[in-house]
């Protein structure tokens, strides 16, 4: 059998966790950048601009959200249901491309001869640690289940951490006078955000290409269906994500025995949905193996 952990989804409504999170964050960028200039620190600057692109993160993340609670049409059977994959995937490219811009400038700056206004970037950068903080913990019940509410999540706490690597920067400047450590820092932020975006990246471009959620262990799915009273055989098994939190699966039963399977099909739908949170399901039932020859229809085989 094979091994696999299941967790129940998250079912709350994030459309104010966003509302709020985008508004702390805007002003917050707005403080930053000015007392960035005035402070000449490019901690600061750095930071600010990865805020920006978390600001413009959250609302790809909001918008993935809303658009996934469209309903469905003629032309869209699932809705756009599929956008909050988007999404996330977009909000790990945009980091990635904050971490190049980050690490260019702060290479940059280790030969500049510039002053950091210490006691400016300890306070600023200690207001972006309650801030960011605030609004992880808005999206911290749902990072689990939801890769774009984890995308949004990993923004905010990930600044959190990165605000107060700036303000110990600016404690070292200050008793040092040691202005290399804010280019330094710089290069630090740029490092962690760049490792912290890996898992996202990875996971949102799986889901795009439509692979097997991580939380499904297919294995279990085809020996589940195998299981069933009357089930001779399994093939044509398709798991995939129609949305981060909504799986769809197909499948070809072959059971020889006519009789009956509405009550089948009503324990299965419910099986895959209590033991896999996959959502939306749908079964055919064949009397031979032979009967309906699919392009994967192949004896022993997914």
């Amino acid at each position: 059998m094979h091994q696999c952990s299941h967790h129940a989804a998250a079912d709350l409504n994030y459309g104010k966790a966003f509302a709020v999170g985008v508004s702390l964050n805007v002003v917050f960028v707005v403080i930053e950048a000015a007392y960035g200039f005035y402070g000449n620190s490019l901690a600061l600057l750095a930071d600010a601009g990865h805020n920006l692109s978390d600001v413009l993160g959250l609302l790809l993340a909001w918008a993935g959200y809303a658009l996934g609670k469209i309903r469905p049409t003629e032309n869209r059977t699932y809705g756009l249901r599929s956008t909050t994959i988007l999404a996330a995937l977009f909000n790990a490219l945009l980091l990635l491309l904050a971490v190049g811009g980050i690490a260019w400038e702060a290479i940059g700056r280790f030969d500049g001869d510039s002053e950091v206004a210490a006691p400016t970037v300890i306070v600023v950068a200690l207001i972006g640690v309650v801030i960011n903080t605030l609004t992880a913990l808005l999206f911290m019940k749902g990072r689990h289940d939801d890769i774009n509410l984890r995308g949004a999540f990993l923004h905010m706490a990930a600044d959190a951490l990165l605000s107060l690597g700036v303000a110990i920067a600016g404690v070292v400047i200050l008793y040092t006078s040691w202005h290399w450590v804010d280019p330094l820092v710089s290069l630090l932020i740029a490092v962690f955000i760049f490792f912290a975006t890996l898992e996202l990246l990875r996971d949102s471009f799986e889901l795009a290409v439509q692979s097997v959620p991580k939380h499904i262990c297919i294995g279990d799915v085809e020996d589940y269906l195998a299981s069933l009273p009357g089930v001779e055989a399994v093939h044509d098994l398709h798991v995939w994500a129609i949305s981060t939190t909504e799986t769809s699966l197909t499948a070809h039963v072959v059971k020889p025995l006519v009789e009956s399977d509405d009550a089948l099909l009503r324990q299965i739908s419910h099986d895959l949905e209590h033991d896999f949170r996959i959502s939306h399901t749908t079964i055919q039932i064949e009397r031979d193996l032979n009967q309906t020859r699919c392009a994967q229809a192949e004896p022993g085989s997914l």
